[in-house]
């Protein structure tokens, strides 16, 4: 998320001054640099399903903003833990 993320003051004022990243020095840091791409993974993943709830319960989820379906996850765990 580009928003909060503060922008790096540049290193050097002039792009020629930039280090040259085949020199055998450059090129053995670039090789040994873990690549990571996207979100890490999670210890425990959701699982992706369909459910049929009644329009107003969805309703009553939705009513309370953004996270509404994180909210139905809460709420029947809170089901398991009271059964």
């Amino acid at each position: 998320m580009i928003a909060n993320k503060k922008p790096m003051a540049p290193v050097w004022a002039d792009p020629d001054d930039a280090p040259d990243l085949s020199a055998p020095e450059w090129a053995a840091k670039l090789a040994k640099a873990k690549v990571t791409r996207g979100r890490p993974k999670a210890e425990a993943p959701k699982v992706s399903t369909t459910l049929r709830l009644d329009a107003d319960i969805i309703e009553r989820f939705r009513a309370d903003g953004p996270g509404w379906q994180s909210r139905i996850n809460a709420a029947l765990r809170d089901w398991l833990k009271a059964g």
